[in-house]
């Protein structure tokens, strides 16, 4: 009897070792495979550019929603919040003016707390450090009367990256409505 007749009376004799060794066979095959996909992934540049923008999008939202926050009771934790969420000339002009500003607050009494609504990131240049993000936010002023008005805003912000975190560059009002109709 030849070698492959006696493998094949093997495995009529002895089903079980077979079935076995084929399950064993495709559970190593579907291992490879998910292991080849998880290397894939993981070593996918997109995924790392999927992860600078939402973190470029977390910063630009925590920075626009503590710029739009403010409580004259507590002013310099919320000043010092300010200048920590921001970089560049727009950090240079928070600082250089927060003597004057705290006064103005101070004087009016307000207390002023955002909540953001919803952003996006519209641009993200990973390697030079910089995003642009369009942040949706609802504005509650409480004065000191008492009185509160809400006043939804969307703002256009500048991100760059320093130190390894996105801080706010720029930030200002975007522009609302569209071109009229013809």
């Amino acid at each position: 009897m030849t070698r492959a007749a006696r493998v094949r009376t093997a495995l009529r004799t002895r089903p079980l070792p077979a079935l076995l060794l084929v399950l064993a066979l495709a559970a190593g095959g579907c291992a490879a495979w998910t292991g080849y996909d998880w290397y894939r992934a993981a070593h996918d540049d997109r995924t790392a550019y999927a992860a600078q923008r939402d973190a470029a999008l977390a910063a630009g939202e925590q920075a626009v929603q503590n710029l739009n926050t403010l409580d004259h009771r507590d002013l310099s934790q919320g000043l010092d919040l300010w200048e920590s969420s921001t970089t560049g000339e727009l950090h240079d002009q928070l600082a250089s003016g927060r003597t004057e500003f705290a006064e103005q607050v101070k004087t009016a009494k307000t207390v002023t707390t955002a909540r953001v609504l919803s952003g996006a990131v519209t641009e993200l240049d990973d390697r030079a450090g910089r995003a642009r993000v369009l942040v949706a936010l609802r504005v509650t002023v409480k004065a000191s009367d008492g009185a509160k008005t809400d006043k939804d805003s969307r703002m256009l912000g500048e991100l760059t990256r320093t130190g390894g975190r996105w801080k706010l560059s720029a930030l200002g009002q975007a522009p609302v409505g569209g071109a009229p109709a013809g």
